[in-house]
């Protein structure tokens, strides 16, 4: 696929509709987004990316302008990945580069684990897998990612309490994960997305599914594979922020070698959101391995 110019696709897969946006020239590259975000945070580096990629940039199910997911089952991270393979088979991508950030990050290693063929190389931004994360859930970890037993509780505890002052959560959210705890990396038209997430009950509970999953299915599913032995086969690249989230646990490649048969990565100057808060070390550590 050759395009310059950037297109909104909306896909029809069994798990619903996912809306992307498709642009660029070249192999294909799928980009997932993670929590509190749609695809509008990976702007800052798609231009760089695009002059070797043809893009393809989702919003996850539930979020942005994709269809939610019905129940916490569907809102797992196989059932996103499979989602979003039919979705790659509509665009008539067999095979893909495959990068993803936070809950996009937690997708896309369910992804290289259940459909290893589709996946030709992997990178994967600013997480532990979600097994390890619950593992070392200590008092410093869990003060640091309070958010992933919050969201988790059930329904609607947690929609209630953030549908009465969403606009105060996501931006307390946003600025206590960046390295300038302010909201200055994130455009305009970026933060109007992403506030729509939190003004939509249906989008608001697509979200806590996600984390509900993840405290419940996603888990169950990482345990099962670490027991079978599996690993990610496919070359994979692990960025993390120097001040982020992932290595607040331990070292990122200490962990991800316990996962992965090739294996390389590198801290980026930044908190949790490297593609908006540094944009240009992203997307030179993203060609570099993609091309």
């Amino acid at each position: 696929m050759n395009s310059d110019t950037e297109t909104c696709r909306h896909i029809n897969t069994r798990g619903g509709t996912i809306a992307a946006s498709v642009f660029g020239s070249g192999p294909p590259l799928l980009l997932l987004h993670g929590f509190p975000q749609t695809r509008a945070m990976w702007k800052p580096v798609a231009t760089s990316l695009a002059a070797s990629h043809t893009l393809i940039i989702p919003d996850l199910p539930g979020y942005g302008d994709s269809d939610a997911p019905a129940d916490v089952e569907t809102a797992s991270k196989r059932a996103m990945a499979i989602s979003l393979v039919e979705a790659m088979d509509a665009l008539g991508f067999s095979t893909f580069d495959l990068a993803g950030h936070d809950r996009g990050g937690r997708v896309a290693y369910r992804m290289a684990l259940d459909h290893p063929a589709r996946v030709n190389r992997l990178a994967i931004l600013d997480i532990l897998p979600t097994s390890d994360y619950w593992a070392r859930m200590d008092r410093s970890f869990a003060l640091k990612i309070y958010h992933w037993a919050f969201l988790a509780q059930p329904s609607p505890l947690p929609e209630t309490l953030i549908g009465n002052a969403p606009d105060f959560w996501l931006e307390w959210t946003l600025k206590s994960w960046t390295q300038s705890q302010s909201l200055d990396s994130f455009s305009s038209q970026a933060m109007e997305t992403y506030r729509r997430n939190f003004t939509d009950p249906v989008r608001l509970k697509a979200m806590c599914d996600d984390y509900r999953a993840g405290a419940t299915i996603d888990l169950d599913h990482d345990l099962a594979s670490r027991n079978a032995n599996q690993r990610i086969d496919a070359p994979t690249l692990v960025l993390w922020g120097a001040s982020g989230i992932a290595q607040s646990a331990q070292t990122p490649l200490d962990v991800w070698r316990n996962w992965c048969s090739d294996l390389r990565g590198d801290a980026i100057n930044s908190g949790h959101f490297l593609p908006e808060e540094n944009p240009a070390e992203t997307a030179a550590a993203l060609s570099r391995f993609f091309t």
